[in-house]
């Protein structure tokens, strides 16, 4: 079942991707609802200001929309590109104001652990990251964090989970190739 609703928001994200690419008139309502919230969340920890980051995350997807033309597809996910450009919409809201001040909203990683003074452009990484992990099977993911973040070898990873090493190594090379399409592409020059 999980498989499946992976799939499906594959096809989805990729569908409103191909859509976006095309300049579909309804792809930019799709876009919004399909990422809005990841846009949103990472503009919110980022300004610390609900209205300011509800103001960037509308420029946003005003930006991407009349940039859509440098949207490849074949370069990287659409969440991705939009993640790019929140980050020099963050950088340009910062500069508007007369300093630029340290979010003082709490920020976690993936672990839910607190992170410290995150730099922006980490806290997209972060939520990227997060977001593409989703993507993945809890057998997959849970072996993914284990060799990850917590720096454990497929010999470990293996023993603790009780699983052929075989397995380990099968699932981190599959997460991999299903993790780089979410991954790549998130730098861009609008």
């Amino acid at each position: 079942m999980v498989a499946a609703d992976e799939d499906s928001r594959d096809a989805d994200d990729a569908a409103i991707a191909a859509a976006w690419a095309s300049g579909d008139g309804t792809a930019l309502r799709q876009a919004f609802e399909q990422f809005g919230t990841l846009v949103f969340t990472y503009c919110m920890r980022s300004l610390g200001d609900r209205d300011a980051a509800a103001d960037c995350s509308q420029e946003v997807f005003i930006s991407a929309w009349r940039s859509r033309d440098r949207f490849d597809p074949s370069k990287g996910t659409l969440a991705g590109w939009l993640m790019g450009i929140a980050r020099y919409r963050v950088v340009d809201a910062h500069r508007r104001r007369s300093s630029t001040p340290t979010p003082d909203v709490d920020v976690t990683d993936a672990k839910g652990d607190a992170v410290e003074d995150a730099h922006p452009d980490q806290l997209a990484d972060q939520l990227l990251v997060q977001r593409a992990l989703e993507t993945l099977s809890p057998r997959a993911r849970q072996v993914v964090e284990l060799a990850f973040w917590s720096d454990m070898t497929h010999t470990e990873i293996a023993e603790r989970l009780d699983l052929p090493l075989g397995t380990v190594k099968s699932d981190v090379r599959r997460a991999l190739q299903r993790l780089r399409p979410h991954l790549e592409g998130g730098g861009t020059d609008v």
